[in-house]
């Protein structure tokens, strides 16, 4: 799914970048799919793209969902990603997020840690200026 999203994959060739048509840099809102246009981008550059590659970065793919005040981790990552880290700024709070995937798994949290103590995989949200070290172990 990565790389579908990603549009440098989209011109990783000289005959991939003819088809594509559009800016390697930039989301399209769409990519053809049918005739004698399919796999060239359109929509580029227009309002609203880069509110939904976070979305889809952020939220779908790194799995960091907020909701209400309240934080919960769903990553849905390639099994060949061992770990990543997100720092997140809430009011004058920090998050340091920490996911591991030592199974090399696409989903599922086993397990969830803030600050050392096993926690539910549902946080809820502090502004005073504390520092959150969670540790996601999928």
């Amino acid at each position: 799914m990565y790389k579908m999203i990603n549009p440098i994959e989209h011109t990783r060739t000289k005959e991939a970048a003819n088809k594509y048509k559009v800016e390697p840099y930039v989301i399209a809102a769409d990519i053809y799919g049918q005739g004698n246009l399919k796999g060239r981008g359109g929509w580029t550059w227009y309002t609203g793209s880069s509110s939904w590659y976070y979305k889809a970065g952020i939220e779908y793919i790194l799995g960091m969902k907020i909701y209400n005040n309240t934080l919960k981790l769903e990553p849905c990552i390639p099994k060949e990603w061992k770990e990543y880290t997100i720092q997140y700024k809430y009011g004058e709070s920090i998050y340091n997020i920490k996911v591991l995937n030592p199974n090399g798994k696409n989903t599922g949290v086993t397990s969830i840690k803030i600050n050392g103590e096993e926690r539910e995989n549902s946080i809820v949200l502090d502004k005073s200026g504390k520092i959150y070290n969670i540790e996601v172990t999928m």
